[in-house]
């Protein structure tokens, strides 16, 4: 495996894949990997001759009083996943070549609509960074598929916006969430769970198949199943965000015979705020 930290080594690299027809994957992401990653290594390989993944804990998705200065580096466990793995290229870049001027002065992406619902209303500023980074990731590398895990499915569907808006030539591919034997979904900030946290982490989940179990059976009062959560949740040692029913493709307010719906749920549990989503149908 190759790593690379500056720009023009990265291009020259993919230059060269691309001058002898061969297909490059990539796989964003801030590091402190976990299984989940790994297995959207794998699904890149299966999609591409060449894969890249990137390692940039992005300070433009971060808000005010957020853990971007406190959040898990961990490059050098990383890289030997990544290796063991069969990735051929790791961009590990560090701020400065990512935004070399004033953050406030450089050019930023914005999806309008979709960004300021569920994790944007009460992150106002994510989705935003979120955009910005991938549009220039995907500038940089010029992968003809990108990979993303459904378990940020907000995120998914507003790169897929972002892709489509912008005409880039990239094809977005969601795989499913990657869970613990419990149910908990993979997540780097899983590691902020105390011991006694992490036995109550599996309750977002099993929350969110009850209601999916209630929405199948008939009850489609969609109000007082995600009171009835965020209850649940409360009770059980969480502070809920959110949690919502919505149309998949859009994250609108669903009638009650759409056929495409997740339910989205964030709360924290001690300093670690865990997001989830389920497909009812």
């Amino acid at each position: 495996m190759q790593t690379v930290q500056h720009i023009a080594e990265l291009r020259t690299q993919v230059a060269a894949w691309k001058r002898a027809g061969e297909r490059v994957a990539l796989v964003p992401t801030m590091g402190n990997l976990h299984r989940g990653h790994l297995r959207l290594v794998e699904r890149a390989r299966q999609l591409a001759s060449r894969t890249v993944a990137s390692i940039f804990v992005n300070p433009t998705q971060f808000g005010p009083n957020e853990d971007f200065a406190g959040y898990p580096r961990t490059l050098e466990e990383d890289s030997r996943e990544l290796a063991a793995a069969g990735l051929d290229l790791l961009f590990a870049p560090e701020v400065a070549a990512i935004y070399p001027r004033p953050l406030a002065e450089m050019t930023q992406v914005s999806v309008p609509g979709l960004s300021q619902l569920l994790c944007g209303a009460s992150r106002p500023v994510h989705f935003g960074g979120v955009a910005t980074v991938v549009a220039k990731l995907f500038n940089l590398v010029q992968p003809d598929v990108a990979v993303f895990g459904e378990k940020d499915w907000q995120q998914l569907i507003i790169i897929r916006r972002m892709t489509a808006d912008l005409d880039l030539p990239v094809e977005v591919i969601g795989i499913p969430t990657v869970r613990e034997a419990d149910g908990l979904a993979m997540s780097s900030r899983n590691g902020y769970l105390s011991v006694e946290e992490r036995v109550i982490a599996p309750t977002l989940y099993a929350v969110l198949q009850a209601m999916a179990e209630r929405w199948r059976a008939g009850d489609r009062d969609s109000v007082a199943l995600e009171n009835a959560a965020k209850a649940q949740l409360a009770a059980a040692g969480f502070r809920p965000d959110y949690v919502e029913i919505r149309r998949a493709d859009d994250l609108q307010r669903p009638e009650p015979d759409h056929a495409a719906l997740r339910i989205f749920a964030a709360a924290w549990l001690g300093r670690a705020r865990l997001i989830d989503n389920l497909a009812v149908t």
